[in-house]
Parts: structure tokens; sequence; C-alpha cells
């Protein structure tokens, strides 16, 4: 597939990837097995936005049933990367333990009903893992023991140094400002450039509606939410400290805080899911103050203030699955959106997917022996919102 002219024509490619987060640096990572490809990120480093704001764990039972298909697809990648893509291990043992007090028993239940992985816990147990919970408030819990810990900084320099060294190319502070495609060929414009290709590849995270609507596509109903997240020291209650490293990162079941080891450090998030238009997402001091409170509550941690804060957004469509595939009304337009917060740990199953279809070829074998099929990530799939 590769494009004999690229040589005399720099700007002209096989496929275009817009974003260089983790949606499509593991896409150009693969595609570029077989073909070439120039990637165009908006910022002037990739993964500035939802990437580098990541919770940075992999759990397996994270997601709804197709998103736990992409992540058990990941899973061998992350654990074996080929030779050279990385100078330590991706992923490093953590666990996870979604914890309940009295009155979320049965939400709990739930959990453990959909998840065979997890087991119950409480007592002497739950305590081991996470000895900051308030053993008045919280008591049983369902644990992850594979649960890992995931060097997000590492993954995507891994798939963009991969992708490099196949002969692909990234090109920063590259905002698209218009598409048009004339005698089968896409031209992008950029604050960079104008650059061509017969395949354009949507993974713009936040903006990939934006980014549809210039290149005249049906709208997949892309909504940004945004998530804050806050470290802070670890003080408890009785006024001593301790060593976090070794704690489980741990979450209420209903959803509505979670904390895990952050740099010696501990984490911090509301769980929130504000909607937000495509931008530079900021945390509002009134979520990071409900946090610490939910938090207080529930542990014990005494946070008198946060260290850092930061916000990221995740970006859904209606049935909160990943979209990939193409456009049904723009020609050689592939969405590859709708990650949400499961954009790591769905990564090399995505880049997988995403690059069998652009190089018009069959849903990878052990993604069809998981059940997953092209319709429940198409991009025309009933329950989107379209209109």
């Amino acid at each position: 597939m590769t494009t004999e002219s690229h040589t005399a024509h720099p700007n002209t490619a096989d496929i275009l990837i817009v974003g260089g987060g983790m949606a499509g640096a593991s896409a150009g990572y693969f595609m570029a097995d077989d073909a070439r490809v120039i990637l165009l990120e908006r910022e002037s480093q990739p993964g500035y936005h939802t990437t580098g704001r990541s919770a940075a764990l992999f759990f397996e039972n994270y997601g709804n049933a197709t998103i736990r298909k992409l992540n058990k697809a990941t899973r061998p990648f992350l654990e074996s990367p080929p030779d050279g893509f990385a100078e330590a291990p991706l992923m490093t043992p953590r666990g996870a333990v979604a914890v309940a007090t009295e009155e979320l028993l049965d939400t709990l239940a739930h959990e453990l009903a959909q998840s065979p992985s997890m087991e119950r816990v409480d007592g002497k147990t739950l305590f081991e893992v996470a000895p900051y919970l308030d053993p008045d408030r919280i008591v049983a819990g369902a644990y992850e023991a594979g649960a890992m810990d995931m060097d997000v900084h590492a993954i995507l320099q891994g798939f963009l140094r991969g992708m490099r060294a196949k002969g692909g190319r990234v090109v920063t502070d590259a905002e698209v400002m218009g598409l048009t495609r004339t005698d089968g060929v896409w031209h992008v414009e950029t604050r960079a450039g104008t650059f061509s290709a017969p395949i354009v590849v949507n993974a713009a995270g936040a903006w990939c509606d934006v980014v549809g609507e210039m290149a005249g596509a049906a709208p997949i109903g892309l909504i940004p939410k945004r998530r804050t997240a806050f470290t802070f020291d670890v003080t408890l209650r009785d006024g001593s400290t301790a060593d976090p490293s070794r704690w489980a990162m741990t979450d209420l079941c209903d959803e509505t805080w979670y904390v895990r080891p952050e740099g010696g450090r501990m984490m911090g998030s509301p769980a929130d899911e504000i909607p937000s238009p495509p931008t530079d997402a900021q945390p509002e001091i009134e979520d990071v103050a409900m946090a610490i409170d939910k938090i207080q509550t529930d542990t014990l941690f005494v946070i008198n203030r946060p260290h850092s804060t930061w916000a990221g957004l995740r970006s859904f469509v209606a049935d909160k699955s990943p979209v990939v595939g193409f456009a049904p009304a723009a020609e050689g337009f592939l969405w590859v959106a709708g990650q949400g917060g499961y954009g790591i740990q769905t990564s090399a199953a995505m880049g997988r997917f995403s690059a069998a279809l652009a190089l018009g070829r069959g849903v990878p074998e052990d993604m069809v022996a998981l059940g997953l099929t092209r319709e429940e990530l198409a991009p025309d799939r009933p329950g989107l919102n379209t209109a």
C-alpha cells in the first residue's frame, strides 16, 4: 500500500492520522507495518490532553462488555511487548478493590457477579490490601489481584518510537483547519501545512466530532466529560504517615471516589463525568473539595490540601463503547474515537483493530475468539446519537 512518490512529496502518505494521543499513536504503530503513515498532532507534544492525564491502571474488569474484550486483547501486548518497545516493564502489580458501605452491599454483589476474576474480601484481608479504609464505614470489597499499574509515558513513547522506526512521521503543532476530498484523496489543511492521503484516521480525542464535521461525516454524538484528579500527602487520622507503595487502588463501588498510590503520595478523584466542550480541561476547586470530603468520610486519610490538581477529558458516545470504523458518508474517513476512560488499557487492541480496517483486513483472530465484531464498534451502529 505504500505510496511510492512520498520522497518527492513528503506531506503525502497512505494514511493520515489526526491526533497523537494513545488512540492515534497505537493506530499508527500497527498501520505503519504496511503503509506510509503521517500523524498530525495539534499540540507541541503528543499525548498532552487525555493520555497525559490518565489514572494509569490496567483493570481488566473495568468497562462494559465490549471494553472488557478489548482489555483482554490488549493485556498480552502490555505484559510482553515486542523487543525494543520499552526499556522497562510496561505494567507492574498493583491490585484494585471496589469497596462498599453497608448500604452499598447490593451494588458490590452486582459487581462481583459481572466480574468472575474478582473475589469478595472483608475483615482482615480487606484491610491488609487497603489499610487506609475506615473500618467503621467500609464493610466489604471485591478484589482484583491482577490489576496493574501502567507506565503511560513508556507505552505512548513506545508506539510513537516504533511507528517512526517503521517509516512513520509525527508532525506537531499541526491543528487541523479543514479537510477536503478530491479524486479519492483527502487533503488536510493544518497549521503546519497541507497533507494528503487516501485515508484519514480521526483519532482526535475530544475533538473527534469537530474533525468529523470538517470531513462531512455524520456525528457520532461524542460527549467529552471532565474528570478531576489530585495528589495528596499520606497522613492518617492518628497523625501517622506511611509508605503507600504497596497499597491497592480503591474505589467506592458506586463510583463516587477512588484513590491510588502515586509517586510516594496518593492520587484521589471524585470519579466525576462532567460534560464539557473540547478544551484544555482544568480542575474546578469545588470538584476537588467534594472529592476530599468523600474520601475523608470513608477512609482514614486527613487531606489538609492537595499537593497538585489537574483535569482531563474522557470522551464517550451513548453506549460508552469505542467507535472504530469507516464513516458511511465520507469515503476513506476512519473513526477511532470514544475510548472514554479506557484508552490506555485498550490501546494495543484498538490499534490492531483500526489497522485491520484501514488495511482492508478482517478482525484479528484473537479478538474474534473473544466475540468482538465490527458491528459493535461501527460508527453507524444502533443507539448512537448521530442526528
